[in-house]
């Protein structure tokens, strides 16, 4: 039994019989590609305006499907339009309930223009949008980063390789490199808006159109820098949706490494965090435990979203020129990828405002396991000891104090000046402070050059605020579109 008639639907002049119930569902992109509404309807107040410019239609008509439209969007805006379930998708939606305000002037507003060229317009117009706020969510965390940073400018923790206590590093030092990865993350965005703020609307089902419509136009009306180069490619490209993807998966696996530490440094053997209970949970048996769930979520949820990159690129690897229905399925998971990282990068800047540190357990902890080693092998290379002789003397040295269970902080004078003659003198200044004051070159650790990158970052976050900013408010200007138009 089938829930419909080929008549009934837009295209169904060309069918006989009536599609079957379960291909209707199977069909119906409706219940997720609603996202688009406001999309859809300003794109269509750009195409019916350039037509009554155009003179494809008549300056009564385009005023007419541009009031109407307006009025649909009200309704969007306001939640008091009926998605039915009956169209297919949101273009449909929208030109019904034209129908159903203006009459068959509605009819009009579909000239020049394909469901293809239509759903690609929409999909780049939602992306944009997209990328500036998940640019904004990441200016956010970056700052937030730095802020936990500068709560404890002079505290000091081992940095670690291969999950082994190296050198120590200013924690100031270690959350400035969360910020530059969020700022990487948004230069990343930045490339990938460039790309996506192209108009397709023109190309129609693939081939461009035979009406003298001004392409230049509706680009300009919605924003956009320019107009695609080929019909075919316009209605087929999905690669701004991949690279989009892609990008989200970067920051996914960004804020995954960062929750990765802060599980780390909250559990009892490290001992480094304390995570507030407002971001924490506990167990339903064991009274004592505090769980970083929060942190937890955040790590695994990046599978999630690789997942929907994953898919996307499945998805169009083996698709011909152009349109084909598979590209359906590029919609579910890019909003859901969107959704999920917007989610994390919300969530990740009070977690850390909140997030106590404990300055002495990290110094105990970067004090320990030889991480000074480093430095005494640089101190004989200044005093004219070849690297790799040194190396081998500090690595001996090492191992003799782990045999006698002894550190390097413990040895006295005499001991140092057997370790090689240049330290009989003056022996090497082996504590923490000495370490990381070192390392006063660009990008190390030293308070100096720390203190450097922290302005550099603000400076860095206060003009790409400014430069997202611009975006959203020129996007936000869109909006107006044909509210002067034929007046």
């Amino acid at each position: 039994m089938s829930s419909s008639t080929g008549s009934n639907k837009l295209w169904g002049g060309r069918f006989s019989q009536p599609t079957h119930e379960l291909v209707d569902q199977l069909n119906a992109s409706l219940p997720f590609d609603r996202r688009f509404a406001r999309h859809d309807i300003i794109g269509s107040i750009a195409h019916a305006t350039m037509l009554g410019r155009q003179g494809i239609i008549t300056e009564a008509d385009a005023q007419a499907i541009v009031a109407g439209l307006r009025q649909v969007l009200e309704e969007v805006e306001g939640g008091t339009f009926v998605f039915d379930v009956a169209d297919e998708d949101i273009h449909m939606a929208v030109e019904r309930r034209l129908h159903a305000l203006i009459g068959p002037t509605a009819g009009r507003l579909h000239t020049a223009r394909s469901r293809n060229d239509q759903v690609a317009l929409d999909f780049r117009m939602w992306t944009r949008e997209a990328i500036a706020t998940i640019a904004l969510a990441l200016l956010d965390a970056a700052d937030a980063a730095l802020r936990l940073g500068s709560r404890y400018a002079t505290a000091i923790m081992p940095g670690y390789t291969h999950l082994q206590r190296a050198q120590p590093i200013l924690f100031a030092h270690h959350t400035h490199a969360w910020a530059v990865m969020f700022l990487r993350d948004i230069d990343r965005l930045a490339d990938a808006y460039r790309r996506v703020n192209v108009s397709p609307l023109g190309s129609a089902a693939l081939a461009g159109v035979t009406h003298p419509i001004d392409r230049q136009l509706t680009a300009h009306l919605l924003g956009f820098a320019g107009t695609s180069s080929n019909s075919l490619d316009a209605v087929s490209d999905r690669d701004f949706v991949i690279e989009t993807l892609a990008a989200f998966a970067v920051i996914a696996m960004h804020l995954s490494r960062i929750a990765e530490e802060l599980i780390l440094w909250t559990t009892s053997e490290f001992g480094f965090a304390e995570m507030a209970d407002a971001f924490s949970t506990g167990s339903s048996i064991m009274p004592q435990k505090k769980n970083a769930d929060v942190a937890e979520l955040m790590r695994g949820k990046s599978g999630r979203v690789y997942g929907h990159l994953m898919g996307m690129l499945t998805v169009a690897k083996g698709l011909p020129l152009t349109y084909n229905k598979d590209l359906q399925e590029d919609k579910e998971g890019f909003f859901d990828a969107y959704d999920t990282v917007l989610a994390l990068l919300r969530v990740l800047p009070p977690m850390l405002d909140t997030l106590t540190m404990r300055p002495e357990r990290m110094a105990t902890a970067a004090i320990g396991g030889f991480s000074l080693a480093t430095d005494v092998a640089d101190e004989l290379a200044r005093r004219g000891v070849p690297f790799r002789e040194a190396h081998e003397i500090v690595g001996r040295l090492v191992a003799q104090c782990v045999a006698h269970e002894r550190t390097l902080e413990s040895l006295d004078a005499a001991e140092w000046a057997a370790v090689h003659p240049v330290f009989a003198e003056t022996p090497p200044d082996v504590t923490l402070a000495a370490s990381v004051n070192a390392r006063d070159i660009p990008g190390g650790t030293a308070p100096r050059q720390v203190a450097l990158a922290y302005q550099r970052a603000h400076d860095d976050i206060s003009t790409w605020r400014a430069r997202i900013t611009d975006w959203t408010q020129a996007l936000e200007q869109i909006d107006a579109v044909g509210s002067h138009v034929h007046r």
